[in-house]
């Protein structure tokens, strides 16, 4: 037998060959079936397809044979998920999600049947009833909640916006430009006000307006400031006299006070890219548009991020709404609007009276009227707009809890699955009835942390029978509907980290829900905190009360095993299964309760990852580079060459459209990078008001793509449960002090300078100088361990040369004096106290010194 015979590597070709030649058969044979076809043709297919799965839904099979089918169909939908990794054609992708979602509703209907007919609990004892009934109904409300979800994302729509350049200037739309605000801080809403003014839109058709609902007598000061803000700006601030019905009030008060044809909503922490209204305004020349919908992004770590400690590695909450969902809602004519970063027809808006008020998602509630009167909405997927997340836990919950209410109010006053009143289609029932329900995880999530735990704890038994054969029925419908929202979900979504965000709300909307639904007037709309900070470690106890009980008694659970496993060994399989699954759950509830244990913010102000142009201006040197990252207090930029650098320098940053910020930045340090680049730290200094409003343009609004549109990580379910398992040792671990390989930056000279101490000068040479230190070298002095020990304040002479008649004066405080042979080196500062005197002397010095 020759080597060759051996190589592996032929047949590894030849496998992946195959894998090829199916991933191209199988869309091939989708195109057959689903060329030419609508939306009605699509849900005519489904229901066809369900009804010829119905016998391998009902067939019953020995336990063996229900374990070989189900590691067949498991192995199937991981092959299946592997194959549409590789692939780079959505249209394949898309086909492949398809014939996912059939598989996984036909394992899902099997397991659902089987659960149905075999292990409900039903006959010992009221008590085990109770709770078999409980967990069979959280059951039944996963797989309602995963087949809307399947049929919302069936099609996911891609648009591109409608250039204006082929339209007539003077027949563009005239916009306004609303900002609702109410008790923020006005230094956010300028920012995007700002941000409004900048975008690129004729003056004469756009108009900037501040809608003000701060009456209260403590909010007096803040709207004279907002007025303040207004006149330098050129917005214009519109206020009332009442507070009624809040944030959609207040939209419905300027309403009548505005002229535009379209309105361009922002929540006064959105600040809006220069682009925005050109990229959207477009699709309003089909009249039947009523709304067109972007996605809202933050800038900021949310408190999952933050508490979590995820380094930006996962996907944030909202991804999958806005990647996902609201493209899937598209495809049905159903994508709502999400009160901010949104663009409405106002003659549509007022045809239905204007925001809705009902509710206090004002927002889903107007655009679900809006589609009854059969109107249509577009989602355009691209960011533009920069947002605050909530910092603090406490908020996020306050604002998620606001959301579960007012969607839950949706559904008891609208019901929008059966009302015969509105007039939408189908499917847009569907996704609707799919948004107005999805708040009701609360209680089921908890139901299904808590049912292992009954068993274990109390010996309560909610599934009659459990163990491998019910394993066999289970994993299969948990596994393939796992891999077919992979397809859709793995850039937006990594595993188990649904779970994450649910159990950490599980509580507060559980009760919220519930209430609303017994009566939908119960509540009131509260403003989501912003621009908070967090200065020290804290846990969230008021948060986290509900869940951190639940945990407890998971954990209980894990510990009774060996009591049970002795005590009633004949029950081993149905204590093992429980066992596994609260351990499983146990993970999850310790990583949800992370997130109220809130850490501090690191830094002064929030960075943002812009790649902007930035030159420096140093000693008539123009040095060129580009930011590696940016906020309102300092940036990291890499310098192309090597350069010698004073600390302070002009700096000119330079956004995506040419906006220019012109800022005197202190080069706090220099790391090297390779023989040519190097990092360089840079805080800002003194940043005057125009400053301030140019640095905001070219950071937030002068931005032709964020740099969160496209995300390269996929997930990799194995590595995304790895990372929730180390949550707490990383959120427990301090953060240790990176090693310090930078440099000071001080310029190099040869001076002549004395040193005056002790009623005496001492002749020495200045080497290096800086606006905030010198270094000298001076030859020895018998006493110069006082010198290093007592640190004094001193006085310096200054020159270029020994014979200069006027040497510059200044103060200095000796840091550090090293003895290197037969002289010193002393370390210098310059005192803070003294610097505003003498700083324009030491600017000159280090223009002056070579």
């Amino acid at each position: 037998m020759t080597t060759s015979n051996l190589d592996p590597k032929p047949s590894r070709r030849k496998q992946g060959r195959r894998i090829a030649w199916l991933a191209e058969l199988i869309p091939h044979i989708f195109d057959r079936l689903l060329t030419r076809s609508g939306k009605l043709q699509l849900m005519l297919l489904m229901a066809v397809l369900l009804l010829l799965s119905v016998p391998l839904i009902i067939t019953p099979l020995e336990i063996w044979q229900q374990g070989i089918v189900a590691v067949a169909l498991v192995v199937l939908g991981w092959s299946v998920a592997t194959i549409e990794r590789k692939q780079t054609e959505s249209r394949t992708s898309e086909y492949l999600h398809l014939f996912m979602v059939w598989l996984s509703l036909i394992t899902t209907f099997r397991y659902l049947y089987y659960r149905t007919h075999y292990t409900l609990n039903l006959t010992s004892g009221w008590l085990d009833a109770t709770f078999s009934v409980l967990l069979y109904g959280a059951e039944l409300y996963a797989i309602l909640t995963l087949a809307l979800a399947f049929f919302q994302t069936l099609k996911l729509k891609e648009r591109k916006p409608i250039d204006l350049a082929n339209i007539p200037e003077d027949q563009w739309f005239n916009v306004d430009i609303y900002i609702p605000t109410y008790s923020e801080d006005v230094e956010i809403v300028r920012k995007t006000a700002l941000g409004a003014i900048a975008i690129d839109y004729p003056c004469e058709r756009k108009h900037v307006y501040i809608l003000d609902d701060g009456r209260a007598e403590k909010f007096r000061d803040r709207r004279q400031a907002l007025r303040q803000m207004c006149e330098e700006l050129g917005c214009i601030l519109l206020t009332r006299d009442t507070n009624d019905h809040a944030k959609a009030g207040n939209i419905n008060t300027a309403l009548r006070r505005t002229g535009g044809d379209l309105i361009l909503i922002l929540d006064c922490d959105h600040i809006p890219v220069r682009h925005f209204l050109k990229d959207t305004v477009g699709f309003f020349y089909n009249s039947k548009v009523s709304l067109v919908q972007t996605p809202h992004w933050f800038y900021n770590p949310d408190p999952f991020e933050r508490n979590l400690k995820t380094g930006g590695k996962i996907p944030v909450g909202n991804e999958l709404f806005y990647k996902v969902l609201q493209k899937g809602n598209d495809f049905w004519n159903a994508a709502f609007f999400c009160g901010s970063a949104a663009v409405v027809r106002k003659s549509h808006l007022l045809e239905v009276g204007g925001i809705a008020v009902e509710t206090v998602t004002e927002d889903c509630h107007t655009s679900l009227r809006l589609h009854s009167l059969g109107y249509e909405s577009v989602y355009y997927d691209k960011i533009m707009v920069a947002g605050l997340a909530p910092e603090k836990f406490s908020a996020y919950v306050g604002q998620q809890v606001r959301w579960a209410r007012g969607m839950a109010q949706i559904l008891r006053i609208e019901n929008p699955l059966f009302n015969p009143k509105l007039k939408l289609s189908i499917a847009q029932r569907i996704c609707y009835f799919s948004a107005t329900s999805h708040f009701f995880y609360g209680f089921p999530r908890l139901m299904y942390a808590l049912a292992p735990a009954l068993f274990l704890v109390f010996g309560i038994n909610p599934i009659r029978g459990l163990g491998l054969e019910t394993l066999a029925y289970a994993l299969p419908h948990f596994f393939i509907s796992t891999y077919a929202n992979y397809i859709t979900y793995k850039s937006v979504r990594f595993s188990f980290w649904n779970e994450i965000y649910e159990f950490a709300m599980s509580f507060h909307a559980g009760v919220v829900t519930t209430l609303a639904l017994l009566n939908p007037k119960l509540g009131s709309f509260n403003v989501t905190d912003k621009g908070l900070s967090v200065t020290k470690r804290s846990f969230d106890w008021a948060s986290a009360r509900g869940l951190a009980i639940v945990g407890a008694i998971v954990a209980a659970s894990i510990v009774a095993v060996p009591i049970w496993l002795v005590v009633n060994p004949e029950a081993t399989e149905a204590v093992l299964v429980n066992m596994f699954w609260s351990f499983f759950n146990l993970i999850l509830i310790v990583s949800a309760l992370i997130v109220a244990f809130e850490q501090p913010q690191l830094r002064r102000s929030h960075r943002l990852d812009r790649r902007l142009n930035a030159v420096i201006y140093s000693e008539g040197r123009s040095l060129h580079g580009k930011t590696v990252n940016i906020s309102e207090t300092g940036c990291q930029m890499i310098l192309d060459s090597w350069a010698s650098l004073v600390d302070e320098a002009d700096l000119e940053l330079i956004g995506d459209y040419g906006a220019r910020a012109f800022i005197r930045g202190h080069i706090v340090r220099v790391v090297p990078m390779n023989d040519n680049q190097s990092i360089l730290s840079i805080d800002f200094v003194s940043l005057t008001r125009a400053q301030l409003d140019a640095l905001s343009i070219v950071m937030f609004s002068d931005v032709k793509e964020w740099y969160s549109q496209h995300r390269e990580t996929i997930d990799d379910p194995m590595e995304s449960m790895k990372f929730i398992a180390t949550s707490l040792t990383r959120s427990l671990r301090k953060r240790e002090a990176e090693p310090n390989t930078s440099t000071r930056v001080r310029k190099q000279i040869q001076a002549y300078a004395q040193i005056y101490w002790r009623g005496n000068f001492y002749p020495a040479t200045a080497l290096k100088i800086s606006s905030r230190s010198l270094q000298l070298e001076m030859p020895f002095l018998t006493d110069w361990e006082d010198l290093k020990e007592n640190q004094p304040l001193v006085g310096l002479l200054l020159s270029q040369a020994p014979d200069e008649a006027l040497p510059k004066r200044l103060l200095a405080q000796v840091e550090n004096v090293e003895l290197l042979e037969n002289h010193l080196v002393v370390e210098l500062r310059f005192p803070e106290e003294v610097m505003q005197r003498q700083e324009d002397r030491i600017n000159e010095l280090m223009s002056s010194l070579s």
